[in-house]
């Protein structure tokens, strides 16, 4: 065999070999008896034939068992379908309900955020009404303040003048002192007792009316720094409002828009108050 296999014969010979067993053969079966060859024939024939229906019998069979699988798989792959279709119409009309519910939130936050940018507006109004009416009051204030100042200092000026006039009369001189205090002498008491008391009620007339005046100033100016006080007040709960609609709209935002993509809301920072003025 290695001998054989080792022998390297040209495809050309190879070929003319052929030819001439093909023709060896044709002259051999042409000098062979018909009926010998006839029978060889048909015992060829008969094992081709017998070896044919053993393949159609396998064939038919694996026919068979192909039709029963592929049925198996059209009645699983139906089944699965059918599932795939249930799902999907499950699918969709979440679909459907995501959207709309999406929909809603975003009016909802559409109105939300309109409402509060009104209060915004509002709050920043109030805001700029409230420091202009702060600014008026301490103008007001400073106004009070310069007239009280000034009426003080004309009250001294009017007392000095009333005082130099009193010492430059001789009658004045005898019953006030430089200081401003009666000082009554048993012999001027019974001449000019009428005349004294009549310019002594007038004096302390005008000295209560200037009191008087006074007080009601600084009550007026006690009264304006409350008012400041509490517009100074007002403004910080309102700027405490805006700030707590601010984090509150926000956090609404957020939580709907957490919501609507199915994941857990954040919780917002906690809103540091600041401190209250003192009234």
């Amino acid at each position: 065999m290695e001998q054989a296999c080792n022998i390297k014969v040209p495809t050309k010979k190879l070929k003319k070999y052929e030819k001439e067993y093909q023709t060896m053969r044709e002259s051999q079966l042409q000098q062979e008896d018909p009926m010998d060859r006839y029978k060889r024939e048909n015992r060829r024939l008969q094992e081709a034939s017998m070896r044919l229906e053993q393949e159609n019998d396998d064939l038919a069979h694996e026919l068979v068992t192909s039709k029963i699988a592929l049925r198996n798989d059209l009645d699983q792959a139906e089944d699965k379908a059918d599932v795939l279709n249930k799902e999907l119409l499950l699918t969709k009309q979440r679909l459907v309900e995501t959207e709309e519910e999406k929909r809603k939130q975003e009016e909802e936050t559409a109105q939300l955020k309109e409402v509060f940018r009104k209060q915004l507006e509002k709050a920043e109004y109030e805001i700029k009404k409230t420091t202009a009416i702060i600014a008026e009051y301490k103008q007001i204030c400073s106004q009070l303040s310069t007239r009280l100042e000034k009426q003080q200092a004309a009250s001294k000026e009017e007392l000095e003048v009333v005082k130099g006039k009193m010492m430059a009369c001789k009658h004045c001189s005898d019953i006030f002192s430089k200081e401003g205090a009666l000082k009554l002498a048993a012999d001027s008491r019974e001449d000019q007792g009428i005349e004294t008391d009549d310019e002594k009620d007038s004096l302390k007339k005008q000295l209560r009316e200037m009191e008087l005046e006074l007080a009601q100033t600084k009550l007026q100016l006690v009264e304006a720094k409350c008012k400041i006080q509490e517009l100074e007040h007002q403004r910080g709960a309102l700027m405490n409002e805006i700030q707590a609609a601010k984090n509150s709209w926000f956090s609404k935002t957020l939580n709907s828009i957490k919501t609507a993509t199915g994941t857990q809301p954040l919780q917002p920072p906690p809103v540091t108050q600041p401190p209250k003025e003192s009234t």
